[in-house]
């Protein structure tokens, strides 16, 4: 899925360098103060096996041409724990939890533009979970704070009505409540940040 997201992007970019002013100026007639969108992610729900049923809505707003915030709103679920590194670990059937996390919440974004289209992020997400064994059956409820720092590049589509943004990104778990015995055995073997993780958001401008 992640290769599927970072090849997206770079078609994405190498199709649309001409529109990398990614700043926004309130002069522009194209300037538009709020904005919806969602991230490619949801691609992985099309997968055969272990789909991770992600659904995700962005609602956000620019403070300046350079400063945005939004709220996302998002529901998913994961069969691993969060930290396993890229590589063979990673696609080890035994490092499965025993069933998976299903979470749902929201998120508090904010969004900084450096130089034309380069832009850093923080994404801070409060997650309410349940933990579903390998009978389908929730066995308990727990609770997360879920941190993206997000660093990529917003380019305008369809003269600024439409945008893309391909990124790459650090998470972290700063805080999680007690997660069953089982699960919290394969989630501690791992730690709590991971490196690299590719983003591919896309978002209509109104308003």
């Amino acid at each position: 899925m992640q290769n599927i997201i970072l090849l997206l992007g770079f078609i994405i970019i190498s199709s649309a360098s001409s529109q990398l002013n990614a700043q926004y100026a309130k002069q522009d007639i194209t300037y538009k103060k709020c904005f919806v969108g969602s991230t490619f992610a949801m691609l992985g729900n099309l997968l055969p096996d272990e789909k991770p049923d992600f659904v995700q809505l962005n609602i956000g707003y620019r403070i300046t041409g350079r400063d945005a915030v939004s709220l996302e709103l998002k529901t998913w679920r994961y069969f691993e724990p969060l930290g396993i590194p890229y590589g063979k670990p990673k696609n080890d059937p035994l490092e499965n939890f025993p069933g998976y996390i299903k979470e749902k919440g929201f998120a508090i974004a904010y969004q900084h533009f450096w130089w034309k289209s380069l832009y850093t992020g923080v994404h801070v997400m409060f997650a309410w979970q349940n933990f579903i064994d390998d009978d389908n059956k929730k066995i308990d409820n727990g609770f997360q704070v879920f941190n993206t720092y997000r660093a990529g590049y917003h380019i305008k589509l369809f003269k600024g009505k439409f945008f893309i943004e391909p990124s790459i990104a650090i998470t972290h778990r700063p805080y999680h409540s007690k997660m069953p015995e089982s699960f919290e055995q394969m989630d501690n073997k791992w730690p709590k940040f991971f490196l690299g993780e590719p983003g591919l958001h896309f978002g209509y401008n109104f308003y």
